[in-house]
């Protein structure tokens, strides 16, 4: 890096506010901190409301901070269509069963376009606009025929958005890396093809998909985030602090809390500063 050389500047994404007031709370507190610049709203959980809204939305005014959906297509979660199909116990599939049915077509298209578009709808209805990106839960956004129904949907109710893909820079690609990762790449390549042809941007590359069942230091693994990643890369990140609620709907728990440790910390900035990254 040359001396006074310009910072890369990324986007900090804050994954599933709306999922609990222990998310929301730690969000709304990274923002407020300007640790974070971007954070995805889950329209069908059960912490999003038009009051969690009016304060997320005052919130990333202030601090300059992205609002997205972050669409919600596995279970726990329920529909917002009424003939949305299929379905277990009343929910949408869990994540092996709707990768499943989707590598092998059996996912109906028109009734995805639908529930997306409630999704997108339910976004507007509360912000009094469309997101200004769209991602998705448990990375379903990318997913065969998911994909194609997005983009279809982000293209007629939100086309100025930009929507995220889950491929690593080419530089973190050259090693390996954990299996999650490797599918992302592969997804994603489709994914970039058909948002590139319908005229929908996407960010150039992604990091912050890891194992959290290992609860690894947070702050060494963010620093592996930021290799190679280039200028308008994005890494996900998912605080939190655990409430009853979270515990009860998803099994990422104590990992959130320390992810918001880390980037509430003074070795956050000290970190982007040392690599010379900056916020988008």
């Amino acid at each position: 890096m040359s001396a006074g050389s310009a910072p890369r500047r990324i986007i900090l994404c804050a994954d599933d506010f709306g999922l609990s007031d222990g998310v929301n709370r730690a969000i709304l507190t990274l923002i407020g901190q300007r640790r974070i610049n971007a954070t995805s709203v889950m329209a069908v959980a059960p912490a999003f409301d038009r009051g969690s809204a009016a304060t997320l939305r005052d919130a990333a005014a202030e601090n300059r901070c992205q609002i997205g959906l972050h669409l919600t297509l596995t279970a726990p979660f329920r529909p917002l269509t009424m003939h949305f199909r299929p379905l277990q116990n009343d929910t949408f599939l869990a994540l092996p069963k709707l990768l499943r049915a989707s590598v092998l077509r059996r996912l109906d298209r028109e009734l995805l376009h639908a529930e997306i578009l409630a999704q997108l709808a339910a976004f507007k209805a509360a912000f009094g606009r469309p997101p200004d990106y769209v991602d998705g839960h448990q990375h379903a956004q990318a997913f065969p025929q998911v994909r194609d129904a997005l983009i279809a949907a982000v293209g007629a109710s939100a086309p100025a958005a930009w929507v995220r893909q889950c491929g690593r820079a080419p530089a973190a690609k050259r090693s390996a890396g954990d299996l999650k990762s490797r599918v992302l790449d592969i997804l994603s390549s489709g994914f970039r093809t058909r948002a590139a042809k319908a005229g929908i941007a996407f960010n150039p590359a992604f990091a912050g998909a890891y194992d959290f069942t290992k609860e690894p230091d947070f702050a060494t693994i963010f620093r592996r985030f930021l290799e190679g990643l280039p200028d308008g890369g994005l890494v996900m990140c998912h605080p939190g602090f655990v409430d009853d609620a979270l515990a009860a709907l998803d099994p990422l728990t104590t990992q959130r809390e320390r992810e918001y440790e880390f980037l509430a910390s003074d070795q956050f900035p000290a970190l982007l500063a040392e690599r010379n990254v900056a916020l988008k």
